[in-house]
């Protein structure tokens, strides 16, 4: 049974299996993401972050835990596919604003 989350984010992980255009959708015109250390501010920003990780890995990413802090939304992923270090448990912090997600942080 699937887990249960917010459409934002069941939204992004929908378009995580997709491309970089779709994903950037689920955002704020200004979102900001963090991964690996780096900051992405903006759609177009967004976009091309995911179209690259796209390039570089093939994976699949499966939500298993949710936490609401409060003011963000914890979800915690399963990751497997052909990236160092596979398999691997991300936590992504979502803060949402209205049906878009205003930052996402993804960190192990």
């Amino acid at each position: 049974m699937p887990l249960p989350l917010p459409k934002p984010i069941e939204d992004y992980f929908t378009a995580d299996s997709t491309n970089g255009a779709d994903v950037a959708k689920c955002f704020t015109v200004d979102a900001v993401v963090i991964d690996e250390k780096r900051t992405h501010t903006g759609r177009d920003a967004i976009a091309a972050w995911k179209s690259e990780a796209s390039a570089k890995y093939d994976y699949v990413s499966e939500p298993i835990a949710i936490d609401d802090r409060g003011d963000k939304l914890i979800v915690t992923a399963h990751l497997t596919g052909d990236f160092p270090g596979s398999p691997v448990d991300l936590r992504y912090a979502f803060t949402l604003s209205g049906d878009a997600i205003a930052r996402l942080e993804i960190v192990p």
